[in-house]
């Protein structure tokens, strides 16, 4: 991990297994992403992979050994790890950039989805991957996957394990931007930067509300827009942030 003023940068490294997830690593990045949303000093955080590969998912060799030991106990990890840092990156207060440099797929996949902003390498594979091993999502995936694409094109990407593209990702409003993988890192870097010197409170309060919009009725939504909206107006930095363009000024954010 690194960080470049108030920007941290993720790196998941094992280029040599391409970032494959085996314990050592997971507890590692739900540890790294839980300090990272408790930091006030970090404004935004990027997610990457090093090497070629973004990340193929759960390490298989490490999986078949706690099948062998217990399979009763071999998916422990799905709530141990999986689900906490999925839930570290979907409910951070910041934003979090996924710079997917490579090959993205299964809990890979889940993770770069759980993110805010995704920034796709040329000719990348993209792919859900779970049922080719008999297994069904994890990582939020079934929730993520759905909500972009719809629930028909999740379910047979889901069914079939379909690899998929960069463009298609795009095509499909998975992302927004597909870059040369020597500019993944440097865009993601760029996107971060810009959201780390913006209004980091506005910031949590939109992923609070897109977060629950899907699911909330109108009024409730209504309400809940209301309720943020009131408590960011008393903000030093909004009041600030007016000030400043009918100044025609450019507003300063100091993360509040």
């Amino acid at each position: 991990m690194e960080h470049d003023g108030a920007l941290a940068v993720v790196v998941l490294d094992r280029p040599g297994q391409r970032n494959a997830l085996d314990a050592a690593l997971k507890v590692a990045l739900r540890d790294a992403l839980d300090r990272l949303g408790r930091d006030p000093a970090v404004r935004a955080v990027v997610l990457t992979g090093g090497g070629s590969a973004f990340c193929v998912g759960q390490d298989l060799g490490e999986h078949a050994a706690a099948l062998e030991a217990d399979p009763a106990t071999a998916f422990a990890t799905v709530t141990e790890h999986y689900a906490p840092i999925v839930t570290a990156i979907t409910t951070m207060p910041k934003p979090v950039v996924a710079a997917v440099n490579g090959t993205c797929v299964g809990a890979g996949l889940g993770f770069a989805l759980a993110c805010d902003v995704r920034v796709l390498a040329a000719g990348a594979t993209l792919g859900t991957a779970f049922s080719g091993i008999g297994l069904t999502c994890d990582s939020a995936l079934s929730a993520t996957l759905a909500a972009e694409v719809g629930v028909g094109r999740a379910r047979e990407l889901v069914l079939l394990a379909t690899p998929f593209t960069p463009e298609d990702a795009v095509g499909w409003g998975l992302a927004g931007r597909v870059v040369a993988p020597d500019e993944v890192l440097p865009t993601a870097r760029e996107l971060g930067l810009r959201l780390a010197a913006g209004p980091t409170a506005a910031y949590a309060a939109s992923k609070r509300l897109l977060a629950a919009g899907v699911g909330r009725s109108l009024a409730a939504t209504l309400a809940a827009e209301a309720d943020e909206q009131a408590a960011l107006g008393l903000t030093a930095y909004h009041q600030g942030a007016v000030a400043a363009f009918l100044g025609k000024r450019r507003p300063e954010f100091r993360g509040e």
